[in-house]
């Protein structure tokens, strides 16, 4: 009876051992300085041949598809410094946030943007363009990672539009170590490249940003 229990033991023991160093659980979260983040782009040319804004469906049902908010009323709500009611229609009155951009504070829901951190022009040019329908739908409305997608003004998210840390950083020069890291923690995310002149810039941001961090999940 002892040996039996014993065996029964080890074995449960060694069962939650392999699976606390299998890869999945090894690799699911990872955190390195930018610069050595940097690295693990693969550095490819861009097309944005075949590009269809139409290609990403957004805003889908979010992550409840039960509670009547889409994905872009979702993010709202959860990056809410004070919560907004939400009534019928998922319409969304009061509440308030703070635009990380350009430093500004917003109390209406209608005057944010939920900006995608690398545009979806950006990832179609990137490798999205070889994803599934189903691939790029996930990627439009990813809420698995908080870097993803970001509430901030219209202006802000106007003005940057689909380029890349080469040819946009946000008005707010505090945050461009942070804009920097969640860029390439996205695209780490989503197995995404990089060109040429992308690469240059984000190295000068790592050199300029030497204390910064990317910490990132792969997408699955």
């Amino acid at each position: 009876m002892v040996t039996t229990v014993s065996r029964s033991l080890a074995a449960a023991v060694l069962a939650v051992l392999l699976l606390a160093l299998s890869p999945a659980s090894a690799y699911a979260v990872e955190t390195l300085p930018l610069a050595e983040a940097v690295t693990r782009l693969p550095l490819e040319t861009e097309s944005r041949d075949g590009y269809s804004r139409d290609s990403f469906r957004h805003w889908n049902a979010g992550l409840d598809p039960a509670d009547g908010c889409n994905t872009r009323a979702e993010v709202l709500i959860a990056e809410a410094v004070e919560t907004p009611a939400v009534g019928a229609g998922c319409r969304l009155t009061g509440g308030r946030w703070f635009s990380y951009y350009d430093a500004t504070w917003v109390t209406s829901a209608s005057g944010l943007d939920i900006d995608h951190m690398v545009p979806l022009a950006e990832a179609w040019d990137s490798g999205a363009s070889a994803w599934s329908a189903g691939r790029r739908e996930a990627y439009a409305n990813d809420q698995g990672s908080p870097q993803a997608l970001v509430a901030v003004t219209a202006r802000s998210n106007r003005s940057k539009a689909d380029q890349d840390p080469a040819q946009w950083l946000p008005p707010a020069t505090d945050v461009h170590c942070r804009y920097a890291a969640e860029w390439v923690a996205t695209k780490l995310r989503w197995t995404l490249t990089i060109d040429g002149t992308e690469l240059a810039a984000l190295n000068d941001l790592a050199a300029a940003c030497p204390d910064q961090t990317v910490t990132y999940e792969p997408a699955s």
